[in-house]
């Protein structure tokens, strides 16, 4: 075959470094940037962070502004940009005015970026109680436990007891187990030692703490009730041969077996209700884990508004000094050296402001879509798919994807991730459309209003869901309550 050359016409797409760049920011949680600009701003002299910028932050060229001379219309929502001043040392770039993200992900990376170690030098000591507190149970008993006069090798039994309990205050391992740990260690120990050091720690503060399931932790604290104290004896009992039938509901069984009427078992009932089965939870709260919302929602004059937090807002600018020795123009080493690293800060900043620019557009058109839900809660949720945003916004579905992960809305029904504004949809009877979210929110309403000694069941409530012309399956309803994770009927129903 004879060989040959041909000219061919064609386009493809180049994935430079500054639209990875791009593509990987988009995809940032809040505290994902936060490490990811410190680490930059560490490893770029030209960038550097100023902390004594105006609340009009360089990379924010978003604002709102609320008109009081025209009338405010509940159906649309009008939000108006004006751009920021940029400062003097950024006068001289040329970078296009937008950057193309949409670009499919498994392109570039082969796995979303993990989370990295948030920033410590922040002046904001906004994740304080994030530190680890798990070992607050486990101190508090050793507290307790230093304060017994022991014997050297009952207080290494205690240790070894405490060690093996968890935030929940149970025993991880078996008695056995830890004896067998014990005796290669503590010449001369007997199991009858261990069970003794057990028992004096289960009446330590919290009381039933090490316990090794639920129903002895509950009765080691019934046991702490004085003897007189009525229905006492059969909720011993009850809790000791029984929990499994009262786990499940079935009152026809207890009142068999307790031989107990409707009021007896009432009364049992709330005086076991009076227990705590994780009395661990008294000292080793979970702390709470702060979100930090990436776009705020406020109704301003009738009108819903969004806008940027600013607070995750990076106050980023390049370093006049270092800028302003590249106007040697020179080819020395140096020189070249701060020239890349000026275009790198410039790509950055950019990279930074595209990325904010694209989740206000995706916040402000979410809003849009969803302003019954705003107005009028969970039940007015309207049916938004991906594709929905993408169209509206002339973008691809991967980058509403990227967007709308790990990024959070504040709004005055509280903290929403943005995924949770998209939801599947089910026919009603008019032809119309109901979202999954609405149809959740109905059915735990219905299920809120339900008698408590005859619940309703899935089938009675997808008649209910069809009397308001929304047709969904027993099965459906049964699936949309584990999501809820509401029981089913005869584990909800209760003697009062």
């Amino acid at each position: 075959m004879k060989q040959s050359l041909q000219l061919r016409i064609g386009q493809s797409l180049t994935m430079t470094p500054q639209l990875q760049q791009a593509i990987r920011l988009l995809q940032l949680s809040s505290i994902e940037l936060q490490s990811e600009i410190q680490q930059t701003v560490d490893e770029n002299p030209l960038l550097e962070q100023d902390d004594a910028l105006s609340e009009v932050n360089l990379l924010d060229r978003e604002t709102i502004k609320n008109s009081e001379t025209d009338s405010p219309n509940e159906d649309q929502i009008e939000i108006k940009t004006s751009a920021d001043n940029i400062a003097d040392n950024r006068a001289e770039q040329v970078l296009p005015d937008e950057l193309d993200v949409d670009a499919h992900w498994d392109e570039i990376y082969d796995t979303a970026p993990t989370t990295s170690q948030v920033n410590q030098d922040d002046n904001r000591d906004m994740f304080e109680n994030q530190t680890k507190q798990e070992d607050a149970l486990k101190e508090h008993l050793l507290w307790q436990l230093n304060g017994m006069r022991l014997s050297e090798n009952d207080y290494e039994v205690g240790l070894a007891i405490i060690d093996s309990t968890d935030d929940t205050g149970y025993l991880t391992q078996s008695l056995e187990d830890i004896y067998n740990g014990l005796k290669t260690q503590l010449e001369g120990i007997e199991f009858d030692e261990v069970e003794a050091v057990l028992n004096l720690i289960q009446h330590f503060d919290p009381i039933g703490v090490s316990a090794r399931t639920p129903a002895e932790c509950m009765l080691i604290q019934l046991q702490q009730y004085s003897k007189e104290t009525p229905h006492l004896t059969k909720a011993m009992v009850l809790v000791d041969q029984h929990l499994e039938q009262l786990a499940n509901n079935d009152v026809a069984q207890l009142k068999r077996r307790l031989q107990a009427t409707d009021t007896e078992l009432t009364a049992i009932i709330k005086l076991i209700r009076t227990t705590n089965p994780h009395p661990g939870h008294l000292i080793s709260e979970n702390h709470a884990q702060y979100i930090v919302p990436d776009v705020y929602v406020r109704k301003l004059q009738e009108q819903w508004s969004v806008s940027i937090n600013r607070e995750n807002v990076p106050k980023l600018r390049i370093n006049d000094q270092y800028a302003g020795l590249i106007k040697r123009a020179d080819n020395s080493e140096q020189n070249t050296y701060l020239k890349d690293h000026l275009q790198e800060a410039r790509w950055f900043i950019k990279s930074l402001q595209s990325r904010n620019d694209t989740l206000l557009r995706v916040s402000q058109a979410i809003v849009q879509r969803q302003q019954a839900f705003f107005n009028y809660g969970d039940e007015a949720m309207q049916p938004m798919v991906l594709r929905d945003i993408a169209e509206l916004l002339e973008m691809h579905e991967s980058t509403i994807s990227r967007v709308t992960t790990n990024k959070f809305m504040h709004t005055p029904r509280g903290i929403l991730e943005l995924k949770f504004f998209f939801s599947s949809h089910v026919s009603t009877a008019d032809g119309g459309e109901c979202s999954a979210t609405a149809i959740r929110a109905i059915i735990k309403k219905l299920v809120a209003a339900e008698p408590q000694k005859k619940p309703l069941s899935d089938n009675k409530i997808a008649l209910l869901l069809g009397d308001q012309g929304i047709n969904v399956a027993r099965r459906t309803v049964a699936k949309y309550r584990e999501a809820l994770q509401i029981p089913p009927s005869n584990e909800r129903k209760r003697l009062f």
